[in-house]
């Protein structure tokens, strides 16, 4: 019976008043009368009974509405109106609280489409015009007022937004978005109006993509109960059975009648629907859009994980890797020449490239004169200076190479990625390596994935064997299958369901086929493809992959509450039964023992409502923490890349050079990352520790921070005893170059290390 709540209250309130009305007519000794109430109070109920009964017969489904209409029928036709009138007060009673409870747990999905915008204000000749969404084009001049959501995504023009981007990044603090910074659709303005200009049109935004999911979903199948359904097979003739059994043996009909209240599968009728639709609720809470009971319950079955490699397991987008510079010439230089013409073009790199800068706080030019050839590079006027950036082959046509551009382009080739060569005034003076990098959360997320009951990890990807490799040892998958076509992939996912039913996670085009073969196709929604996402069971709203192992853990603690409640709902039911079967239950009371039995099992499929989220720790850093610590990485990003270019570039300097190279390195080593390093271990670390318990929790990481304060104080040492005015010898050269590399090595890691431990405290 799935009704709408306004119907399922109807009955209730009918077959309620129908029910006390008729105890008060008893009362008065009008037991004739009392009797036509109970019909009248039961025949609602019973009428939509035989429509869910005979529409579940008419799809040749299990039909488990049939016991319940054969219990009121029966009651009625046997005389026992009282019995009757109390079937269907206490089945409407449990109706109205199932769709009480789908309500509640589909609050979630309809408060992200209330958050849908509806208009937008563009700037029309010198004034603002409301207009409604449809009408945004690209390249339209909007203004976002406070408390407005962005309506489209665009470039934020003014100095700064400050935005609650929660129902797209799962984050619930308020943001903050520089001039020149990318806008996704459907973020709030938590500040001051500012304007931006549409690089989308509404249907082609981000927040679109979103709500036609949700709205998808909430307009396909309700969640079917499909456990539900296969127990229904052998309940159903096995309470007509025995009921037929108690009347044949006692030949009294009214013994049938009490072996069929008790045996009315509500258990199975609520308590899966209300299981299924609370979980469905918390993933949604959680940033995970489930479409629909069935792909819930396969997600919970799943054993082996497929995964696509880019926008999967690597962020999706260009990221700064490291900077090569000529002698003579700083990283830091090389990067703001680079971002500075690089504002001109639309290239995803050269937009990675600006943001990078931004980051740094580098102050950027307006170069003049640029032409773009495109997807090869561009040239351009800055600060007087001919410029030239781009691809190897485009820079090297106009400006002389270095030794080191070939060493480069073959680390870039191996390592995977995009190099970009800088050439200033006719000479190559720098390059950079931009590659699609492992997300922060990735290691973890496999590693909670693993906990959450998956037995095999696989990375199917159409890249290089080399870069996949790589990756997959990085992140620690099982197996990698690399330069797999969209049919390769399909036909992996089908032959791994030897090992357990499959997961396939993917963002891109040609992942759709994959998400389909899989018994559970998960789409990263947020950036990925829509052919991707209208393929997948499930989609991440949330662009973070930990959020998957959330869904996995909650649809296992799902089906384990609706299995819970069904076997302990039919147990005592089957007991009833029995009891009923040899006479010791009459009707009436077996009626009031079913109820009895309906709400604890619908109260126990609740419990999926609030099931607790899969964590390694139980505290979490507040926002202005895991912030402050973050800038203050990305603010030491310059000193990394300054301490890698000295490294590399050592043996190509003058001797003479040296000692003044280094001395400045150790001065911005003393002045920068040592008393960084040093307040983490008194004033991070102690912090951490209290959150992540247990006796010493840090002491590996303060370990790490000793070591790179020893190699602090032997650089010291090795720059007092060059001599002032030769500067380094070979054998010193040697030692040197060999603790910066050390240096360098270990920080990195390190800073990647502390990365992690913030991501999984945030």
């Amino acid at each position: 019976m799935k009704q709408f709540w306004p119907a399922n209250l109807l009955v209730l309130a009918v077959s309620g008043t129908a029910l006390l009305c008729g105890l008060g007519l008893l009362g008065a000794g009008n037991r004739e009368l009392a009797g036509w109430v109970w019909v009248a109070g039961s025949a609602p109920a019973f009428v939509l009974l035989l429509y869910d009964t005979v529409r579940a017969l008419a799809k040749r489904e299990a039909g488990v509405d049939m016991l319940a209409l054969l219990s009121i029928g029966g009651a009625i036709a046997l005389g026992e109106y009282l019995t009757g009138a109390v079937i269907a007060a206490m089945l409407a009673s449990g109706r109205a609280l199932e769709s009480f409870a789908q309500r509640r747990a589909g609050r979630e999905m309809s408060a992200l489409l209330a958050k849908a915008p509806r208009t937008a204000h563009r700037f029309e000749e010198g004034g603002l015009v409301q207009i409604p969404l449809q009408q945004v084009i690209r390249c339209d001049r909007l203004l976002v007022r406070s408390g407005d959501t962005v309506p489209v995504d665009g470039s934020l023009t003014s100095p700064l937004a400050i935005l609650d981007e929660s129902t797209l990044s799962g984050e619930s603090i308020p943001v903050e978005r520089r001039q020149g910074a990318l806008l996704r659709s459907g973020a709030l303005n938590a500040g001051a109006p500012f304007e931006m200009l549409a690089t989308t049109n509404a249907a082609e935004s981000t927040f679109a993509g979103i709500v036609r999911l949700v709205s998808s979903a909430q307009s396909s199948k309700a969640p079917a109960s499909r456990l539900a359904d296969r127990y229904a097979l052998w309940f159903v003739p096995l309470s007509l059975g025995l009921a037929g059994v108690a009347w044949f043996v006692s030949g009294d009909p009214v013994r049938a009648l009490a072996v069929l209240v008790v045996a009315t599968p509500c258990p199975l009728i609520l308590s899966v629907p209300v299981a299924i639709v609370s979980g469905m609720s918390v993933c949604a809470k959680r940033g995970v859009l489930v479409k629909g009971g069935g792909a819930l319950e396969q997600l919970a079955r799943a054993k082996v994980l497929f995964f696509d490699k880019t926008g999967t397991l690597t962020g999706g987008r260009a990221r700064l890797v490291s900077i090569k510079a000529e002698a003579g010439v700083k990283a830091q230089e090389v990067l703001r020449i680079t971002a500075s013409l690089d504002q001109m073009s639309g290239h995803v790199i050269g937009t990675a490239v600006v943001a990078v800068a931004r980051e740094r706080g580098l102050s950027l030019t307006i170069p003049t004169a640029v032409q773009e050839q495109r997807g090869a590079g561009l040239i351009g006027v800055l600060d007087g200076n001919q410029v030239a950036i781009g691809s190897y082959d485009f820079v090297s046509t106009r400006a002389t190479s270095p030794e080191w551009a070939r060493a480069f382009l073959e680390e870039v080739a191996e390592e995977g990625g995009a190099a970009v060569f800088v050439a200033l005034d006719g000479s190559i003076v720098g390059a950079l390596h931009l590659a699609d990098q492992i997300r922060v959360e990735t290691p973890r997320a496999l590693r909670l994935l693993r906990r959450a009951g998956i037995k095999r990890i696989v990375i199917l990807t159409g890249d290089h064997r080399q870069i996949a490799e790589t990756i997959g040892a990085a992140v620690g998958v099982d197996e990698v299958r690399a330069e797999q076509t969209p049919a390769e992939k399909q036909g992996a996912i089908e032959s791994g369901r030897s090992l357990g039913p499959t997961m396939m996670v993917g963002d891109g085009v040609n992942d759709a086929p994959a998400l389909a073969a899989a018994d559970v196709g998960v789409a990263m929604g947020v950036r990925g493809a829509a052919a991707s996402s209208e393929a997948a069971d499930v989609v991440l709203l949330v662009d973070r992959l930990d959020r998957l192992a959330e869904a996995l853990h909650t649809a296992r603690a799902t089906r384990s509450i609706a299995l819970q409640s069904v076997f302990a709902g039919m147990g005592l039911s089957a007991l009833a039964m029995l009891i009923a079967a040899f006479g010791y239950l009459p009707p009436l009371y077996g009626a009031v023992l079913q109820e009895a039995i309906d709400v604890a099992v619908i109260l126990n499929a609740l419990r999926a409502l609030w099931i607790a989220p899969l964590r390694a720790s139980r505290h979490t850093l507040s926002a202005s923490q895991l912030a402050t610590l973050r800038s203050d990485h990305a603010a030491l990003a310059p000193v990394l890349d300054h301490l890698t270019s000295l490294a590399n570039g050592l043996t190509a300097m003058a001797p003479a050079q040296v000692r003044q190279a280094v001395r400045e390195l150790d001065g911005i080593l003393q002045e920068k990352l040592f008393p960084h390093e040093r307040s983490d271990d008194t004033d991070v670390y102690p912090v951490l520790a209290e959150l992540l318990g247990g006796d010493d929790p840090m002491a590996a990481m303060s370990r790490t921070h000793r070591e790179i304060f020893g190699l602090g104080r032997r650089l010291k040492r090795i720059i007092k005893t060059m001599p002032p005015n030769e500067g380094a010898q070979a054998e010193s050269l040697t030692e040197l170059q060999r603790i910066l590399f050390s240096l360098d090595a270990i920080l990195r890691l390190h800073f990647a290390q502390e990365e992690e431990i913030y991501q999984n405290l945030g």
